[in-house]
């Protein structure tokens, strides 16, 4: 699933200059020129007070180092001023699953691949754009988990694989860095999700099993189970109907392991109001029900009966019918790996960009050093 600050090499754009390579290269040529022009000319040789004879030589390269020395102190000064007075980039704190925290954001105008690191040891490899985390990269959090994906204006955004150092993992769809589309979730205790999400929780239809042997599969709200489904017990009981509130609630049929059934009316996870029993050995009792206690028994000739049999019956079918989120959960979990290698590319591209830009900037403070033990 971003106060840090920069460590990446930075580099002066005074190195490329055509106009310093030039002006450099001038200098060697003003070097030759007052050479030749002092050794085809007929001077007479100036003495000293003392008797000491000057050559025309020492002469020229006398006047050659006066004429160096001001422009090289110019390229010299503008150089470190370049160096010192460059932007310094002021990344913020973006921890996994931090709401409150901004997501992290580069700082980087067109759009390429770089490195940023953060000083609580977080780093960023990918691409960027307009300042922004953009395209495909890859962030480590520091100690907690990493996310390979797509990324837009600083977010997760669009696919990607999520996972965590406690073994956790996330795969599938994102929108403004929540997870949201289609996607899988899971957790390190074996408890998987898979189906469709909305703003980080599981909202629509999805499939979710646990570890233990349950499982469920229908309609989810804000994360619960809500709506019409299917669950079925560990030790073999079964529930198809209505849910409310994570509960089952509303009208279902519930088989039991044993063989007996219950068809009916459901409050709060209990049989209350109207329902009917069967037994596994075909005998059956009707009536109402009051905290999954039968209080009145009443004939299944009876109307509101047969009507709440009936809706119970209604309900298993339209659990039984829902579409299943298979297939998408699949193209979600392709698209999530296809995202995931694309950023691990643009991560590998990141990191050779890197190496390129503090090789280039040792060889400038090289020169720099040349033309001064030069000097």
């Amino acid at each position: 699933m971003e106060g840090q600050g920069s460590k990446r090499a930075r580099t002066s754009s005074i190195r490329c200059s055509p106009t310093l390579r030039s002006s450099v290269y001038n200098l060697h040529a003003l070097e030759e020129a007052c050479s030749d022009s002092e050794e085809n000319k007929d001077h007479p040789l100036p003495t000293s007070g003392d008797g000491k004879v000057f050559s025309g030589r020492s002469l020229a390269a006398s006047c050659l180092v006066l004429l160096k020395r001001p422009f090289v102190s110019v390229y010299l000064l503008f150089r470190n001023f370049s160096r010192c007075f460059r932007r310094r980039s002021e990344p913020v704190v973006w921890f996994i699953d931090d709401e409150e925290s901004p997501n992290p954001n580069g700082e980087m105008s067109a759009a390429t691949e770089r490195v940023k690191f953060y000083r609580n040891g977080d780093f960023y490899e990918g691409e960027f754009y307009n300042g922004r985390y953009s395209g495909s990269g890859v962030y480590n959090f520091a100690g907690q988990g990493r996310y390979e994906g797509d990324w837009n204006e600083g977010k997760f955004d669009g696919f990607g694989i999520e996972r965590w150092a406690n073994g956790s993992q996330y795969s599938g769809r994102y929108r403004r860095g929540l997870w949201h589309g289609i996607g899988v979730y899971r957790l390190r205790n074996g408890n998987r999700y898979a189906g469709e999400w909305v703003s980080g929780r599981s909202h629509g239809r999805g499939l979710q099993s646990c570890s233990d042997g349950t499982s469920y599969a229908g309609d989810f709200q804000c994360g619960a189970k809500h709506g019409f489904g299917f669950y079925h017990f560990r030790n073999g009981d079964e529930y198809r109907g209505e849910y409310f509130g994570d509960m089952i609630h509303g009208f279902g049929v519930y088989h039991f392991a044993n063989g007996h059934c219950y068809e009916g009316s459901w409050h709060e996870g209990r049989r209350q109001g109207l329902g009917l029993y069967t037994f596994s050995i075909g005998e059956s009792v009707s009536g109402e029900w009051d905290h999954g206690i039968l209080k009145n028994t009443l004939p299944l000739a009876n109307h509101s009966v047969q009507r709440a049999v009936q809706s119970a019956r209604e309900a298993l079918e339209k659990a039984v019918l829902l579409p299943r989120v298979e297939e998408q959960v699949k193209k979600a979990v392709v698209a999530a790996q296809k995202a995931a290698a694309a950023a691990r590319v643009a991560a590998v591209k990141a990191v050779q960009n890197q190496m390129k830009e503090e090789l280039y900037e040792s060889k400038a403070w090289d020169d720099d050093a040349d033309l001064i033990h030069f000097l």
